[in-house]
């Protein structure tokens, strides 16, 4: 059981422009293939995505971004709520938009959101949080995560946010 709490309601949503307003992240960390750990050994990047809980294929961490946070903090919640993992939030990739019948509501009557994400650097996996006992934690090579995203937004947001980040990344530190 853990001691962490989900924020659950509505209560405190951001909207803009008819579109609920939602923060996430791609969780991911550096794995080395070669298991001596030379100086010289090849690491690859692999993607942490969590099951749905509506129906098959995977998914990023993300939810509603609140009233009283940042959409950082809003990013790093999510993670630790629905992923259980902990982490430095190192740059944003990117605004989604996407709809979601389940998100209808005064405020946004079509069920619209834009979705901000951020690519987050994994340090820490939780043994315990709060979607602990509806998700399941999944590392995947980002080829496997491209096939098993549930929604094009997150495919894209993989795809074309996060690559396109991670080799600006790699160029910069070479």
């Amino acid at each position: 059981m853990s001691d962490l709490v989900a924020r659950t309601g509505r209560l405190q949503q951001r909207y803009e422009n008819g579109y609920r307003l939602v923060a996430g992240c791609i969780p991911f960390r550096y794995r080395c293939l070669d298991e001596s750990h030379h100086e010289n050994s090849e690491n690859v990047v692999e993607v942490l995505m969590i099951n749905s809980t509506s129906g098959p294929g995977l998914l990023f961490p993300k939810g509603g971004w609140e009233n009283d946070e940042t959409v950082e903090e809003a990013a790093v919640r999510e993670a630790i709520e629905e992923a259980g993992v902990r982490g430095d939030l190192l740059d944003f990739v990117g605004d989604y938009n996407f709809k979601n019948k389940t998100h209808e509501d005064e405020f946004s009557p079509e069920g619209f959101c834009k979705a901000a994400m951020f690519a987050l650097l994994v340090k820490e996996e939780l043994n315990a949080w709060p979607e602990q006992s509806t998700r399941i934690r999944s590392w995947l090579t980002i080829s496997q995560a491209i096939q098993n995203c549930r929604h094009a937004w997150m495919k894209e947001a993989l795809e074309y946010g996060f690559c396109k980040w991670l080799a600006q990344k790699r160029k910069t530190t070479s």
